[in-house]
């Protein structure tokens, strides 16, 4: 697997299983989904979904900053929701922190995530 590299910063929360932060390959990194989780505490950050929102894309963007990559550099996004109802809070935070930069997306309600949280967001960047 020489021609895999793990991505790991103490910038965003550390995997709660067995998984990795984020993997590069062949030029692109793929991250683990990213929930709500505050890296210092290991804990879910309090407050509705705009709060977990940005929590979530604060430990994006660390692991794209430990990968070499950013934001822009985002190819696809997929957006897990606990409530489809949350979708526009949800959308504002993100719409802020891409700007202009639109990657592709999908964007799913399911049934529950990790830790009960509200919102869930894994990325695919170019490195």
């Amino acid at each position: 697997m020489s021609d895999l590299r793990f991505v790991a910063t103490d910038a965003s929360p550390q995997a709660i299983g067995p998984y990795s932060q984020g993997v590069i390959a062949n030029g692109c990194l793929y991250t683990a989904g990213q929930i709500a989780l505050d890296p210092a505490t290991m804990e879910v950050v309090p407050g509705d979904v705009t709060a977990q929102t940005e929590r979530v894309m604060k430990n994006l963007d660390a692991i794209l900053k430990a990968a070499g990559s950013s934001l822009s550099r985002v190819v696809k996004t997929t957006c897990f929701l606990a409530a489809m109802d949350d979708f526009a809070a949800m959308n504002e935070v993100y719409a802020r922190w891409f700007g202009d930069h639109k990657p592709a997306r999908s964007t799913v309600a399911v049934k529950t995530l990790p830790k009960n949280v509200l919102v869930e967001i894994d990325v695919v960047a170019l490195v």
